[in-house]
C-alpha cells in the first residue's frame, strides 16, 4: 500500500509496510462511492480497528460495508477479511 502524498511535488512512496495506524472508516456500500465525501460513517478509527470489527460482523453482513482508508481507497468485506489474516496483522490492542 502506499503511503500518503508528500506536498513537494504531490507523489506517494511506497514504504513496502501496511500503515495499519493510518485514519479509517467504516461506510455502507450504498454510501461508499459518493464524490463528496459526504456519506455518514458507522465507525471510525484506525485501520487495524477497522478491520478487527468488521471481521466482528456476522458473515452474511460484512457485504454490506466497506472500509475507507484515509490517503489510499476503499476496502471490500473480503480484502478485509484477507488483511486480517496476514502474519503482519497487529494483535488487538496495538492498533
Amino acid at each position: 500500500m502506499t503511503d500518503y502524498p508528500s506536498t513537494f511535488k504531490g507523489s506517494t512512496s511506497n514504504s513496502g509496510e501496511t500503515a495499519w495506524d493510518d485514519l479509517a472508516r467504516i461506510v455502507s456500500t450504498d454510501q461508499s462511492d459518493k464524490l463528496d465525501g459526504g456519506c455518514i460513517p458507522l465507525l471510525r478509527g484506525t485501520f487495524a480497528e477497522m478491520i478487527r470489527h468488521m471481521a466482528q460482523l456476522p458473515e452474511g453482513d460484512r457485504d454490506g460495508y466497506v472500509i475507507e482508508k484515509a490517503g489510499d481507497r476503499s476496502y471490500s468485506a473480503d480484502e478485509a477479511m484477507e488483511l486480517a489474516s496476514r502474519p503482519d496483522f497487529p494483535p488487538e490492542g496495538s492498533g
